[in-house]
């Protein structure tokens, strides 16, 4: 495994197994910088998001940068405020635009039920992403996207979604690290054909200072990120780091001359809930 290597999405598209993280990367210098020495250093898949608010600089980075646009992977989602079909397919219109892309590689539902739906009643955010999902089938069948799928979406989610969808979730991106493994999810979305994709993948910064993980950044003579990163690739996760220093950005690619032994991923296994989980999706409060 190696940097250019691809996981196959369940419509035959190749996603990077990889990708870099651009939350809380401020719009203007720090995205802009970011999103360059990452392409610099090698990646080839972008994740960014519309609440991000930084899309535009990540854009221009692309633009700077001279990746040919076919070896690039971009993914971008769709903020809580724009869960209709119109509004869905006008706010993949405006993130285009501020990316200066003429398609996405993979667009995302951030959330499934945020606030505003909640307030509607306890089942409006069902038929709110139904509604949002057929605009995400519309924008696939027309060439806009390239593969579409989910965030934050628990099994019931997903479930209530594929009462009406035409086509399921190709990614469902998740807070997975070794402190929330969501263990029954990624079953359910490895069952499924849906690819898990890890975002917070380090875990917040929790991790860093356990001895479980420090030992075997020692043993390996790689840093606790490098252990961590590793851990979602030997999971058979797509592991999405974020980073604004170019040093960190450099070394979090440097993963794929070792692997972690079975005994060692199982001791990773058991930090399970010692440090951050992950948010409730019908308790958003976004």
């Amino acid at each position: 495994m190696s940097l250019t290597d691809t996981y196959t999405l369940s419509n035959g598209v190749k996603i990077p197994v990889l990708g870099f993280g651009t939350w809380q990367s401020a719009d203007g210098d720090v995205a802009y910088k970011a999103v360059k020495w990452a392409l610099d250093a090698g990646y080839r898949h972008i994740d960014t998001a519309a609440i991000y608010g930084n899309e535009s600089s990540v854009g221009r980075a692309i633009k700077d940068a001279g990746v040919p646009r076919e070896e690039l992977f971009v993914t971008s989602k769709l903020w809580n405020d724009a869960h209709s079909h119109d509004a869905a397919l006008e706010a993949l219109d405006t993130s285009l635009d501020k990316l200066g892309l003429d398609y996405l590689d993979l667009y995302l539902i951030h959330w499934p039920n945020p606030s505003g739906i909640q307030a509607q009643g306890s089942d409006a955010w069902k038929s709110a992403n139904a509604d949002t999902w057929r605009a995400f089938e519309e924008a696939y069948a027309s060439g806009k996207v390239k593969a579409i799928g989910v965030s934050n979406f628990q099994i019931h989610h997903l479930e209530a979604l594929a009462q009406t969808q035409n086509i399921a979730p190709m990614v469902n991106q998740n807070f997975l690290n070794p402190s929330d493994q969501q263990a029954d999810l990624v079953a359910y979305n490895t069952a499924h054909n849906i690819l898990n994709e890890a975002y917070s993948p380090l875990g917040t910064g929790k991790l860093v200072d356990l001895p479980q993980v420090s030992n075997l950044a020692e043993k390996y003579g790689k840093s606790i990120p490098q252990i961590l990163i590793r851990w979602s690739l030997d999971k058979g996760f797509l592991p999405l780091p974020k980073s604004t220093h170019e040093s960190y950005i450099q070394a979090n690619t440097d993963v794929f001359d070792f692997t972690l032994t079975p005994e060692d991923i199982g001791s990773l296994d058991k930090l399970q809930s010692v440090g951050e989980l992950h948010l409730d999706a019908d308790k958003a409060t976004f």
